[in-house]
């Protein structure tokens, strides 16, 4: 993932102090645990884990899973919650796509929260993606439906107002995923300086990669 001036690790020590944040990477969690709840045996990958709110609530779930993310503030508060609860089953792993780099191994589920409306190219992420994913194995992607540029209050490094459905749908097809569906993961309510708030929907993209070519 590649985010153009904005300086996630700068904010990655204080990521988890946002309730709202928590709130949201837990009520995610519990929408993509209802798509796949045999869990147990998977490999995951989560892209774009930032802090790991997604990674730790699947963790003791899973059988192993990696945090990747281009920020390494973020993923050195990851590693300290890994050592301090002397996890296992995971890993981190510092990586951008844009610059030519390529991640190890294969994953049986693929996730992300709140990713995808910071990265320019989504047809090329998701070549890389596909490639990682075992045959047979899935996709979750969360993030923001289609909104009026009004969610983040500084859209420095966003290059979606989040996506129209149809359209994320298509884009997805056309990468060679299959059983693609969209439906509504949870809202977002969010007051701007003037104290009007707004609700925004996030929704949960669901997918496979064929079993045989």
């Amino acid at each position: 993932m590649s985010i153009e001036h904005r300086n996630f690790d700068f904010a990655a020590e204080h990521w988890d102090k946002r309730s709202q944040r928590v709130l949201l990477a837990q009520e995610i969690a519990d929408a993509i645990l209802k798509k796949i709840p045999e869990t147990g045996s998977l490999d995951v990958l989560d892209f774009g884990c930032g802090t790991g709110l997604i990674t730790m609530q699947l963790q003791p779930l899973v059988h192993s899973i990696t945090g990747v993310d281009s920020s390494n503030g973020m993923l050195e508060v990851l590693k300290r919650k890994i050592s301090n609860l002397k996890l296992s089953n995971a890993r981190t792993f510092q990586y951008d796509f844009t610059q030519g780099q390529s991640l190890p191994g294969k994953y049986d589920l693929i996730v992300s929260s709140m990713t995808f409306h910071h990265v320019k190219a989504i047809d090329i992420l998701l070549q890389q993606l596909y490639r990682l994913l075992m045959p047979g194995g899935g996709i979750c992607i969360a993030d923001l439906d289609a909104e009026d540029g009004r969610f983040h209050g500084d859209n420095t490094g966003v290059y979606h107002f989040g996506f129209e459905r149809d359209r994320l749908h298509e884009i997805f097809c056309q990468a060679g995923f299959i059983n693609v569906t969209i439906e509504t993961a949870t809202h977002i309510v969010k007051a701007d300086s003037q104290q009007n708030e707004s609700s925004f929907s996030v929704f949960l993209l669901t997918a496979g990669k064929p079993a045989t070519p």
